[in-house]
């Protein structure tokens, strides 16, 4: 019989331990919540085998030390507020991975099966990665990791000034400049992560480059636009400003400088090198909304594991060696059409992905600045090629709603000239569904419905990896 509360008990002493009068439920994926009378106890199910041998009965045969928690421990147990250092990986991204790894373990540039399906799933978590962030798939090169994409924008830098300075208008420049006057230029604040700050430190310790360390407003805590904007030079190539301070959660004004960057580098046409800019997104992503549209950057960086991900990155470019230049670190076999040649990491890539889809494809129809809404109702879209709101509440199995209002429930898939009135794309608003809850509606309630609709868009999206579609 059970005895003790919070005591720890050695292998030999739990061998088999029988529990009566207990009623067994699971809780989470971690713990079994053993109720027996008063007292609920949680074990460990990692450390546990637990057999229901009766409706009141089950037998815990241990497999290692272990400890079994009381109610009255659960107070002192440790809590991690750490996420902006990484973050568990969701329950769907494991599965996504374990998918891939059993399934798709092919080459990726294999034509046999397994080869395919990596490629299936490349392409897939490639798309889902870019509609994050607002780009388009070919903009999106898969990377070990948020350092090596924060390296490659600078070794990009470098090797784009050595190309476009000889040939700008560095000639009205007097000719007896010195040497360091024809060095790339590098512009970043003082606060940014060491996988940028540590680079340009060493270009600059190697005559290999000269950067200006912008520092942040002691009033804001931001880089600010007119300091940025002042410390341009004839040779600056390159600005980067992180979107978000990981210590201070402070949001960098980026879409700002980089309004401010477009019309300067008219300015700069066929005289000096156009300025190229870049944000490192780490902390920003799954956390605020993030569009490469709107910030106006050429590089973006992308980072898994900081939202729920596997431990890879990617870097989103705009327009690849078209719209802005980009060098390879590396040389092989050609992957990542050669800009990051090696075998695509098919599982990572596939968590990623998973771990992408969805966010940033949610739009919030009603949500619009400086204006009150009704508390009971939610006008959302689920972005994508396939999730018209009707078709999206087809496939729900308990979620009863509508796209807008009952009356207008006759015009098939059109979407609502009301939400189009209000400035809401043809395409967003074809995805729309009304949410309304009433006073009998409960959280529970809420929490199904929520799965109900991503279950939904994965039958609507057979090629989402690692979806549970029953």
């Amino acid at each position: 019989m059970m005895s003790g509360q919070g005591q720890k008990f050695k292998k030999s002493e739990l061998g088999k331990l029988e529990i009566k009068g207990c009623h067994l439920g699971i809780v989470g994926t971690h713990y079994l919540d053993l109720k027996t009378g008063k007292k609920k106890v949680k074990f460990r199910l990692t450390d546990r085998e637990v057999m229901q041998v009766g409706e009141n009965t089950c037998i815990i045969t241990a497999s290692g030390d272990g400890v079994n928690e009381t109610e009255n421990d659960l107070p002192h147990k440790r809590i991690y507020m750490d996420y902006n250092a990484t973050t568990p990986l969701e329950p769907e991204v494991i599965e996504a991975v374990t998918e891939a790894m059993k399934e798709a373990w092919g080459n990726p540039s294999s034509t046999y099966e397994p080869g395919r399906k990596a490629k299936e799933i490349l392409d897939w978590s490639r798309t889902a990665v870019a509609c994050m962030v607002g780009g388009k798939p070919d903009d999106i090169i898969f990377t070990s990791g948020g350092t090596e994409a924060n390296n490659l924008v600078f070794h990009t830098a470098v090797n784009y000034f050595k190309d476009t300075w000889k040939n700008s208008g560095q000639n009205s420049l007097s000719a007896d400049r010195d040497a360091k006057r024809s060095l790339p230029h590098f512009i970043i604040s003082n606060v940014e992560h060491d996988s940028v700050k540590l680079v340009v430190e060493k270009l600059q310790k190697d005559g290999k480059g000269e950067v200006t360390f912008v520092p942040v407003s002691k009033v804001s805590g931001r880089a600010e636009v007119e300091d940025v904007i002042s410390a341009v030079r004839p040779t600056t190539c390159l600005v980067s400003v992180m979107m978000a301070n990981n210590e201070t959660g402070v949001i960098m004004p980026i879409s700002e400088i980089g309004e401010r960057l477009k019309v300067l580098n008219q300015s700069r046409k066929g005289k000096f090198p156009r300025i190229l800019f870049h944000t490192d997104a780490a902390q920003a992503i799954g956390k605020v909304h993030v569009d490469v549209e709107e910030l106006g950057v050429d590089y973006l960086t992308i980072v898994g594991h900081k939202f729920y991900g596997p431990r890879i990155g990617a870097l989103y470019v705009r327009g690849p060696a078209v719209e802005s230049p980009l060098f390879p670190m590396f040389f092989g076999g050609g992957q990542e059409r050669n800009f990051r040649p090696g075998t695509e990491n098919t599982p990572m890539i596939a968590g990623l992905g998973k771990d992408a889809f969805g966010k940033q494809r949610i739009h919030f129809n009603s949500h619009f600045e400086d204006t009150d809404v009704l508390p009971n109702t939610c006008n959302v879209s689920i972005i994508g090629p396939s999730l018209q709101g009707r078709k999206v509440l087809f496939r729900c199995r308990r979620l009863l709603a509508s796209v807008g209002a009952a009356c207008h429930s006759d015009k098939c898939d059109k979407p609502s000239h009301i939400l189009l009135s209000c400035g809401i794309s043809y395409e967003i608003a074809s995805c729309a569904v009304r949410l309304s809850v009433g006073r009998a509606t409960t959280k529970e309630e809420v929490d199904v419905i929520v799965k109900d609709l991503v279950q939904a868009v994965a039958r609507l999206e057979p090629c989402n990896p690692g979806t549970d579609v029953r």
